[in-house]
Order: C-alpha cells, then sequence, then structure tokens
C-alpha cells in the first residue's frame, strides 16, 4: 500500500506542478508526518524537489523511463498511431528515444520494408518480433533512466546515414525556448539527426506545451510535422501558421488537421 501511495503521490505532484503538505495529507488520507516521509522518498529520486511549505516538480529530473511512460499513457499511444500513419513502406525513419515515440513499434507492424535508425531500447526490444522492420542500432553507451544509447559513437554513426523522416520526442515546448530536452548527450543526438532528416515530425503531449527543459535542440519553426493529443493554445496556434508547420491533432474518434 505504501508503495502504490507514493506513485500516486508522485503522479499527482507530476500534474499538479507545486502542492503544500497539508493538500497531500487531505487528498490521500494519511497523517503529515507519513506525508513528509513519503516526499523524502520521492526527493531522493530526484522526481520532485522541497519548497517552502510543500513541494515542486523538479525542474530538470531524469525521470525513469519506466515512471514517464505511465503518465498520460493513452494520449501517447493516440499520437504513436496517428504518426505511424505518415510513414510509408520503404522509408528510412529515424526514431528518438522516449516515451512517446516507442509506441510507434505496434503500429508499424504491417508496413514494408521499413528501416528505422534508433538509440531506443524499449523500441528495438519491441520491433525485434516483426521480420518487416530492418532494425540499425545506433550502439553508444546506454543510459539506464532513458533506456536510451549516447555518446560519441552514438554521433558517428548517425553522421552516416541518410534519414527520410525523424520522429522526435520532447520534455517541453514553449514559445520562448522552443523544443527542449533535459539530457545534454541526448541534445546533442536530436540536433543532429534533424540536421540528417528531410522530414521533422515531434511527437508530444499536450501536457508539455509551456514547458521548457534543460536544452533546446530545435525551434518550432524546424519542425514540419507537429503531432499532439489537444488543440495548442492560441498564441502557439498563430505561431505554428506562421512557420508553416502541419500541426495535426489525434483524438480518439479523429484527426483534426489545424494546419497544413
Amino acid at each position: 500500500m505504501k508503495l502504490k501511495r507514493i506513485q500516486k503521490i508522485e503522479e499527482y505532484i507530476l500534474d499538479n506542478k507545486t502542492v503544500t503538505l497539508d493538500q497531500l495529507a487531505n487528498i490521500f488520507n494519511v497523517s503529515k508526518n507519513t506525508i513528509r516521509r513519503d516526499v523524502s522518498e520521492l526527493v531522493e529520486k530526484g522526481t520532485i524537489k522541497k519548497v517552502y511549505g510543500g513541494v515542486s516538480v523538479n525542474s530538470n529530473p531524469l525521470i525513469p523511463f519506466d515512471k514517464r511512460q505511465i503518465k498520460n499513457s493513452h494520449p501517447k499511444s493516440l499520437i504513436a498511431e496517428k504518426a505511424a500513419e505518415l510513414i510509408n513502406d520503404g522509408d528510412i525513419i529515424f526514431v528518438d528515444s522516449g516515451t512517446t515515440t516507442v509506441n510507434l513499434a505496434y503500429f508499424l507492424k504491417d508496413k514494408k520494408n521499413i528501416t528505422i535508425i534508433t538509440n531506443n531500447l524499449n523500441f528495438i526490444n519491441k520491433c525485434i518480433k516483426y521480420d518487416n522492420i530492418n532494425i540499425i542500432s545506433t550502439g553508444g553507451s546506454l543510459v539506464r533512466n532513458t533506456n536510451s544509447f549516447v555518446g560519441i559513437d552514438t554521433l558517428n554513426l548517425l553522421k552516416k546515414y541518410n534519414i527520410n523522416k525523424a520522429f522526435m520526442a520532447s520534455t517541453g515546448i514553449s514559445l520562448t525556448n522552443g523544443v527542449t530536452n533535459g539530457s545534454p548527450q541526448e541534445a546533442e543526438i536530436k540536433k543532429l539527426v534533424i540536421s540528417k532528416s528531410s522530414l521533422v515530425y515531434v511527437l508530444i503531449d499536450y501536457s508539455k506545451f509551456g514547458t521548457s527543459s534543460l536544452m533546446t535542440y530545435c525551434s518550432i519553426g524546424d519542425i514540419d510535422y507537429l503531432i499532439t493529443d489537444k488543440v495548442p493554445p492560441e498564441e502557439y496556434i498563430e505561431f505554428i501558421n506562421k512557420n508553416n508547420v502541419n500541426l495535426i491533432i489525434a483524438q480518439d474518434d479523429n484527426c483534426i488537421y489545424a494546419q497544413g
């Protein structure tokens, strides 16, 4: 019960950004001392930080892959399904590390002669059973918190290939800082991939709008297709239209093409 409670507390803080200890005690119906102990465990993980009277989301957390995968799992699946429709037989694509892009694997099983270059270990594992997919792993050093390969070996391999379409993940997107990521090593890979790709697709759920992480790896204007699960705020729509970005909204019943 304690483990489940701590997981729920973590999800609640990630959703609400900043909360007080009193709020947490009331919501989870436990004593304030219990909340303090639970919060201390989350602080040690690095996902949240203590602030005066409460806790807040760490502005630059390296949250383990499995924890990030739980959050907004349904929208991420919708986004991946819609992105897969834009992949054609014979494409050479890059699949980025991330909890949204990993969902692409399931929707590629009926494609023909697809070559995928990726540093996403989870994606590789999911695609092993599909013999229609040719997988090129970037290699490099494995970062266990993100289940991705990084390093100079990864960069050197990517320099050899031309990419039709790059499907990119992000920890945040904002008008000020563009498309961002929390890992400097991954940001370098993302920058290189974008420079080598004919078309760039960013897959990002609505919760990421208006947030920024440590490193900017591209501007919104560098994106060819932005795929998300809800219509972004009006200021983003204006910027997207001005910069000729194709916006796709993936939903349960249909797909809205807002521009492009």
